[in-house]
Order: structure tokens, then C-alpha cells, then sequence
């Protein structure tokens, strides 16, 4: 990748780091739209599949998809532009609020606009939600897992109890890794 795919892959996520609110999560659907309708670097399944590695493997989720968009739009290089692009923004923010600001929630305007972002992020996380799902293949399976891990995360809810996402999220790994392999061996056995 040339030095100019380079910067135009920094500046989107530059863009995207600097505008997005929220977290990670919120940033996946900024991300999907600037990479796959914007920008047309991949496909909206190549982005479903990228958001599920970058949320199965450690670090923050936004940060991951940026490196995996990077990756495969210019091999390191291109991972290296995406991930400063989209970290940079909210370490520039941060430095200049502790610098400069010692108490900068109490002041109420802030504090006002804040308790705005957080009703807005809320609502940009479920719309995501609703537009995965939309994505999701229709097999048995994934509808399964899902409505199992929506039910049991609602039930250690309602009970009080505290249910790890990473457990759930391995055991769907591994019950998905499971049937694949008992499919393969079924498969081999026809042979």
C-alpha cells in the first residue's frame, strides 16, 4: 500500500476515533459504515466477521477492528495507520482534560451533555444489535446459542447473579467448534 492509501486509512480512522462516543461498541457501526457503504473496502460479511474476531480476542473491541481492517487493507502497515488513527483522538482527548480541566464532570454543562451522550450511545449500541441480528445466518444453531446466552445472561439478572460474557463466549465457541467437527467426521464416514 502506498503512502497515500496509507494516510487515507489513518484519516478515517482518525475520523472515526475523534467522533465516535461511547466505547468500542459504538464505534462498530461508524466503522462498518465508513469501511463497507463509504469506502467499499469489504463486504458487510467480511465486517461481521471481522467485528467477531475482534471481540473474541483481548483488547478493546474498536482498536481490534481497526487492526484487522488495517491488516487487510495494507498488511502491517496498514494495521499500524488504522490503529494509531483510532487511538489517537481519545489519548490527544484524555491528556488534554487531565492537563487542563481538574474536575471536569463538575462542571454542569458537561456533566448535562454527558447524561445526553450516554441516552445516545445506548441507543446507537441497540441499533447495532438489531442490525447483527438482521446479519446473522439463519441456521438453527446461531439462533439457538444466541437465545440461550440472551436467556441465561437475563436469568443471572433477574436472580442477582454475575455471569461472565468471556464464558459465554467460549462455550458458544466450543459448541460451534463441536458440532463443525462431528459434521467434518460425519462427512468422512460417508465417504
Amino acid at each position: 500500500m502506498d503512502r497515500r492509501g496509507l494516510a487515507e486509512l489513518f484519516g478515517s480512522f482518525f475520523k472515526i476515533g475523534l467522533f465516535t462516543v461511547g466505547g468500542g461498541y459504538a464505534m462498530i457501526p461508524i466503522i462498518e459504515d465508513c469501511c463497507v457503504d463509504e469506502k467499499g473496502w469489504m463486504t458487510h460479511d467480511e465486517m461481521m466477521d471481522i467485528t467477531v474476531i475482534a471481540e473474541s480476542t483481548p483488547g478493546p473491541i474498536a482498536i481490534n477492528c481497526a487492526t484487522y481492517v488495517g491488516y487487510r487493507r495494507g498488511g502491517i502497515w496498514g494495521a499500524l495507520a488504522a490503529t494509531i488513527g483510532v487511538s489517537l483522538p481519545s489519548f490527544i482527548i484524555i491528556f488534554v482534560i487531565s492537563r487542563f480541566f481538574e474536575h471536569f464532570l463538575e462542571y454542569k454543562p458537561i456533566a448535562s451533555a454527558f447524561k445526553g451522550i450516554k441516552i445516545a450511545v445506548k441507543i446507537v449500541l441497540l441499533e447495532e444489535a438489531i442490525h447483527m441480528f438482521k446479519l446473522m445466518p439463519r441456521r438453527p444453531l446461531q439462533w439457538g446459542l444466541a437465545a440461550a446466552a440472551f436467556l441465561i445472561m437475563l436469568a443471572a439478572d433477574v436472580i442477582g447473579l454475575s455471569v461472565s460474557s468471556i464464558i459465554l463466549l467460549a462455550a458458544g465457541g466450543l459448541i460451534s467448534l463441536a458440532v463443525f467437527s462431528a459434521g467434518q467426521r460425519k462427512k468422512e464416514g460417508d465417504r
